[in-house]
């Protein structure tokens, strides 16, 4: 399996992230992705190869150009109006407010803002387009007849909406190449979301279109982020009413009801008859996760992994979260090693 991975990613190293009530180092950090590459190179899962620049058109099919444009120049924007930390929204268009982008680079910064844990600095913009490219050139494997690839992207994706950023997320990955492989002749794409996370964004994304399944397995929204997305009832609208499938799942989860919500929403991409499958690739399940509380041992990422491999698809997987730095590689590439054995 050919691994898409780029130091640009580097650009993207932010001090700040809200959380507990306090400002705190980043539970996202550059040493995820090095983890998972060196993983990569010691069970010798494939070449590692660098993406190609894609410019911002295949970012344009999923995301809003107003909203493409303020990351552009957010950062910039910001500390030209003298801020001295990293940029962190204070104030939401909350219920019954007007919803209009103001012009202080503050209000816009909430306009755009899902969550305000997620800090913008130097480097993010760029951070995130290089991720777009290495999950769009990844994509461009799968449409040249690879059986699987993975996109090795930071930032992540799956928080981020047509017009809107949060969970780390600022660019939607995952979507954007799942866009891409509808453009290069896929009739009908899967995506698989299987972050602990609810991937809010991509089923902003597709919420309204039936060429494009989305399925989540997820922590129950009631006691987990993002809070506001993710319950079962969410099942799309319009054409895409019954093409939005949620799995939200209890604290505690250990494997075996993980395992069984899984063979749901495989059974789903099955009969949905995909000619390709994208995954949201977040091992956050992991028992040690920080941040999530679902049960899963490095072993059952293998055992998912195989799980997935025998739908028998071309496969494309994107990095998404896990912050148990330490472990990241292993339960990564447990998965792309139960792919390739499945």
């Amino acid at each position: 399996m050919i691994t898409v991975y780029t130091d640009d990613h580097l650009l993207r190293n932010v001090r700040t992230e809200l959380h507990g009530g306090l400002l705190v180092p980043p539970h996202e950090c550059p040493e995820r992705a090095q983890f998972v590459l060196d993983r990569v190179k010691s069970v010798a899962l494939g070449g590692v190869i660098a993406p190609q620049r894609h410019g911002l058109a295949p970012v344009l099919r999923v995301h809003d150009a107003g909203f493409v444009e303020f990351l552009g120049r957010a950062w910039k924007d910001w500390s030209a109006a003298g801020n001295r930390g990293e940029a962190i929204p204070d104030c939401w268009p909350a219920r019954r407010m007007a919803q209009r982008r103001p012009e202080s680079i503050t209000g816009q910064l909430g306009y755009y803002a899902m969550a305000g844990e997620t800090s913008i600095g130097p480097g993010t913009w760029e951070a995130a387009q290089a991720a777009a490219d290495v999950a769009l050139t990844a994509a461009g494997l799968l449409a040249d007849g690879s059986r699987g690839a993975f996109a090795l992207c930071r930032p992540p994706g799956h928080h981020a909406a047509h017009d809107l950023y949060g969970g780390y997320c600022f660019l939607n990955n995952a979507a954007i190449a799942a866009q891409s492989l509808r453009d290069r002749g896929a009739t009908r794409v899967a995506m698989l979301d299987v972050d602990f996370h609810h991937g809010n964004g991509t089923q902003d994304i597709f919420y309204e279109r039936d060429d494009v399944l989305f399925v989540s397995l997820h922590g129950d929204p009631r006691e987990a982020f993002p809070y506001f997305s993710g319950y079962a009832d969410e099942i799309g609208t319009g054409r895409g009413a019954g093409f939005n499938l949620n799995l939200p799942l209890p604290s505690g989860t250990p494997f075996a009801a993980w395992s069984a919500a899984m063979q749901i929403g495989l059974s789903h991409i099955q009969n949905f008859a995909a000619d390709a499958l994208v995954v949201s690739l977040g091992v956050d399940t992991y028992e040690a996760d920080p941040i999530s509380f679902f049960k899963l041992r490095s072993a059952d990422f293998t055992s998912y992994g195989q799980m997935i491999g025998k739908l028998g698809l071309p496969t494309l997987f994107v990095l998404e979260g896990g912050y148990a730095v330490a472990d990241i590689g292993v339960n990564v590439v447990n998965v792309l090693t139960g792919f390739e054995g499945g």
